[in-house]
């Protein structure tokens, strides 16, 4: 059988994942052991450890991700999105679905500041979901609202997945928080209009606040202003400095790092122990990103070695004549999607990122070159990677609402909720298919891509 050694070393994949080891453990595991069971000279794994200090280890962009997390960290404990919950809530209370409005708000706002998925969804958990239960609204909606806009951050940047994707796929960062800015602002839209809908057809599942909640529609405005100052400064100092080429993504990192530190310090609500707790949750998530980077390194040699990347060239049929691009981009897509279902996006990244992005980059989609379609597929990776944190029955987000909501909101409730907002995504997602445009103009206007 041709392809019996890279074919095993998926199922040993699978198996793995299924088994609750650590997946870095797992992938280089894997790795090792075929290379004796395969017999394949001892070089190649030589290959992956240097590949290991020259790519990770010494890579100066990856700073940017212990930098980018803390931010999102420090921000979560300055309170910012708790005021900026109130003063959109005071001023949208009269309308039907105010508060969710004020939540998707928020959850676009938060996700250009942040990008720390688990911080952002528990907040909206325990900040908005008890006051929308209070007020009737549907459990569906709230807890599907919440869980999906807190997940935007990995899609608006500056997003930490966004950083890993260019050091994997070795394209500008700049490029791809420009080319992901449209598409996350689109999804995030996307999921306000469906609101409107809902308010317009259906306001009984998200009714007006009570009176006593509401405020003053000049007082609101104050309010909603002087607080939402600090973030859109600390957004424009971060991606318009990457945007602009006026500082590196790490350089950025570092400043909106600084930038979100002085924030809490300002808020008076950041402790030592906090601090200490923020230093210890960065340095947990740098380094199991870390971790999975080197161990999926470790795979990937052998894999290679053994043909796993011809395998999956045969699989899509792209070395035969007359094969639809569209066609294997959506065999791809559709493959990412289910994956999405038992893996995070930093497995799925460094497992399938290095075979599939060579096969995309030889395709020929009428009129982009390599660039542009390597630029293109990424952010659509990244727009079908955003549905991994809501489908069951691995999907985080969902782990996270369930964490924080009262205990009759059970997980079939939870789960009925997320089906509208997967949809959603999947519309963005086919709209970033037959709109290129969407993902690379941005990029050409501001950087000339």
């Amino acid at each position: 059988m041709e392809y019996f050694w890279p074919l095993l070393m998926c199922v040993a994949l699978l198996l793995g994942i299924f088994t609750g080891y650590p997946v870095a453990i797992v992938l280089a595991g894997i790795g090792v052991i075929f290379t004796f069971a395969a017999d394949v000279p001892i070089i190649f794994l030589s290959t992956g450890v240097s590949r290991t200090f020259s790519g990770i280890l010494s890579n100066w962009l990856l700073i940017a991700v212990p930098l980018f997390v803390f931010m999102g960290l420090m921000l979560e404990k300055s309170g910012i999105a708790e005021r900026l919950l109130r003063s959109l809530a005071g001023l949208l209370g009269p309308l039907p679905g105010g508060y969710a409005f004020a939540v998707a708000i928020i959850g676009i706002v938060m996700a250009a500041s942040t990008g720390i998925i688990g911080a952002s969804v528990v907040l909206m958990g325990v900040l908005a979901l008890p006051v929308m239960l209070e007020s009737r609204y549907d459990p569906r909606l709230a807890t599907g609202i919440i869980a999906s806009t807190g997940t935007l951050g990995i899609l608006i940047p500056p997003s930490i997945m966004l950083v890993v994707l260019g050091d994997t796929m070795r394209i500008s960062v700049g490029d791809l928080f420009a080319g992901a800015m449209i598409p996350g602002l689109m999804l995030g839209g996307l999921y306000i209009v469906y609101l409107i809908f809902l308010a317009i057809f259906k306001p009984e599942t998200m009714p007006p606040l009570p009176a006593r909640d509401r405020l003053p529609f000049g007082q609101a405005m104050t309010r909603l202003a002087r607080d939402l100052l600090a973030p859109m400064i600390l957004i424009l100092v971060v991606l318009g400095s990457i945007i602009a080429g006026v500082a590196t993504p790490t350089e950025a990192a570092a400043l909106g790092a600084l930038g979100a530190f002085l924030l809490a310090l300002a808020s008076r609500q950041l402790s030592w122990k906090q601090f200490l707790a923020v230093l210890n949750e960065t340095t947990r998530t740098t380094a199991m990103i870390m971790f999975v980077m080197i161990g999926a390194t470790i795979f990937s040699v052998i894999f290679r070695k053994l043909g796993g990347d011809t395998m999956i060239a045969d699989a899509l049929g792209v070395d035969e004549a007359g094969t639809n691009p569209y066609w294997v981009m959506f065999v791809i897509m559709a493959f990412v999607f289910v994956l999405g279902m038992f893996l995070d996006w930093v497995e799925i990244t460094f497992i399938v990122m290095p075979i599939i992005a060579p096969i995309m980059a030889g395709l020929d989609f009428g009129g982009l070159d390599k660039e542009q379609i390597l630029l293109w597929f990424a952010i659509l990776f990244a727009v079908n990677l955003q549905t991994s944190f809501l489908t069951p029955p691995f999907g985080y987000a969902l782990f996270y609402i369930r964490g924080v909501a009262p205990a009759e909101i059970g997980t079939r409730i939870i789960y009925r909720g997320i089906v509208p907002f997967v949809i959603i995504q999947l519309i963005a997602l086919l709209l970033c298919i037959i709109f290129p445009q969407l993902a690379l103009w941005l990029p050409e206007t501001l950087l000339g891509k």
